[in-house]
C-alpha cells in the first residue's frame, strides 16, 4: 500500500509515488508520511561475502572458525589464550554473560572476525565502549603483524581497561587502549565499530566525530535494527545499509556511510 514502510525480505522499502512495486533505496531522506515528524530511514539489505555458506556450515569450535576465518595456527592460539583470561576476569567482573562463553568461538570470535570481511583493506579501526573486547581485540589479533595495523579501543569503565590492557599485553596486540568516552576523542580511524553499546541514536553521538573525518561505520545489531534505525532517524539524516550477520541468523550489521546533521527533537 501506498504510504506505508514495509518490511520484505529483509529490506525496508517504499513504493515510488503512484506506482504499486517496491524499490528499495538506501540512505535517510523519505517523504515524511506527517508535516513536521522525521521520516523513517529508507535502507537496502546488501549481501553479505559468501552470504549463508559460514552460517550453514557453523561455527562451534577453534577448528571450524580457523576454517572460516583463515586465521592462522598462531591466530588461533593468541584467541585461545584470550578466552582463558577472559573467563578468569569475567569470574570477579561483569564481561560478558557466563553462558556465552561455551561458545566463544561463533557468538564472540567469528561474530568480531565478520567484520574484516567487510573492510578487508582497512588498517586503523575504533572500537566504542570496547568492554570485554568484541570486536576489538579479535580484530587486532587477526591484524597482528599486518603492516600499520592498529586498533583503538575506547572503553570509559576503567576496571575494564585494566582487562583489555592486559590481553594487549600479553598478546603483543597493536592496540591502544583509551581510558574515555568516545564523544571526547579526536582519533582519524579508516572504520569505527561498536557491539552491543548504545542504541544508534546514541551511538551516532559517539562516534560522529569518527564519521566525520571520513570513518566509515560498521555496527553490530541484533535482528531489532529496523525499529533502530528508524528511531535514530528521529535523531540525525544518515545513509546506510544493512548486512546480515555470519554469525547469528538474526543479526545485522548496519554499515554507514553518511551521517548528517543531529535533528532538533
Amino acid at each position: 500500500m501506498a504510504g506505508k514502510t514495509e518490511i520484505e525480505s529483509g529490506v525496508v522499502s517504499r513504493p515510488p509515488s503512484g506506482e504499486g512495486d517496491h524499490e528499495a533505496v538506501e540512505g535517510s531522506g523519505p517523504i515524511s508520511d506527517a508535516p513536521g515528524k522525521p521520516p523513517p530511514p529508507r535502507f537496502a539489505r546488501s549481501p553479505s561475502p559468501d552470504e549463508g555458506g559460514e552460517r550453514r556450515r557453523g561455527v562451534t569450535d577453534a577448528a571450524s572458525f580457523a576454517k572460516v576465518a583463515k586465521a592462522t595456527p598462531a591466530q588461533i592460539a593468541d584467541l585461545a589464550r584470550f578466552l582463558e583470561l577472559l573467563t578468569a576476569w569475567n569470574a570477579n567482573m561483569n564481561l560478558v554473560g557466563p553462558a556465552s562463553l561455551p561458545d566463544f568461538w561463533n557468538r564472540h570470535a567469528w561474530d568480531s572476525a565478520q567484520l574484516l570481511r567487510l573492510a578487508p583493506n582497512a588498517l586503523t579501526w575504533a572500537d566504542l565502549g570496547a568492554g570485554a573486547g568484541f570486536p576489538g581485540l579479535v580484530l587486532a589479533i587477526l591484524g597482528k603483524g599486518r603492516p600499520q595495523f592498529h586498533v583503538h579501543l575506547v572503553e570509559s569503565m576503567t576496571k575494564r581497561c585494566r582487562f583489555l590492557s592486559e590481553v594487549v599485553s600479553e598478546l603483543g596486540l597493536p592496540a591502544t587502549v583509551h581510558n574515555a568516552r568516545a564523544e571526547t576523542l579526536t582519533l582519524a580511524v579508516d572504520i569505527v565499530t561498536a557491539r552491543a553499546c548504545a542504541p544508534l541514536h546514541r551511538l551516532f553521538g559517539y562516534a560522529r566525530s569518527y564519521l566525520a573525518m571520513g570513518a566509515q561505520g560498521l555496527f553490530l545489531k541484533g535482528q531489532d535494527v529496523v525499529a533502530d534505525m528508524t528511531e535514530a532517524a528521529r535523531y540525525w539524516e544518515y545513509e546506510a545499509d544493512v548486512v546480515p550477520s555470519l554469525s547469528d541468523p538474526g543479526g545485522r550489521i548496519v554499515r554507514v556511510k553518511r551521517l548528517g546533521r543531529a535533528r532538533k527533537v
